[in-house]
């Protein structure tokens, strides 16, 4: 489960694709796939959550894993590599780490 609150231990990659908006269906059920076939069985997986921008062009992954150390063994591990090479042909990326400092609640 998602869950975003200052000092919690999740690591937080949040990738930014761009894509053409004919194209942006598929990069999400790439993600999806991906996501439900391999990665959320990892060692460390905590959560996913997939955005797609209202005018086509961009896909927001925000995804929560315990710690870097896990997020790069599923990074290294072959089986991730055929997903990756997927998706980067669909669209580019801007993958960044994150560590949340602050949020406000209603």
């Amino acid at each position: 489960m998602t869950v975003i609150r200052e000092g919690m231990s999740p690591l937080t990659l949040i990738n930014v694709f761009t894509v053409a908006p004919e194209r942006q269906q598929d990069l999400v059920a790439a993600l999806e796939e991906a996501t439900e076939r391999s990665i959320r069985y990892r060692p460390g997986f905590v959560s996913v959550n997939i955005h797609a921008s209202l005018d086509g062009t961009r896909v927001v992954n925000y995804a929560q894993w315990e710690s870097r150390e896990h997020l790069e063994a599923m990074l290294a591990d072959p089986a991730s590599n055929d997903h990756i090479q997927k998706i980067s042909e669909l669209a580019s990326s801007d993958p960044q780490l994150y560590q949340v400092r602050t949020t406000i609640e209603r």
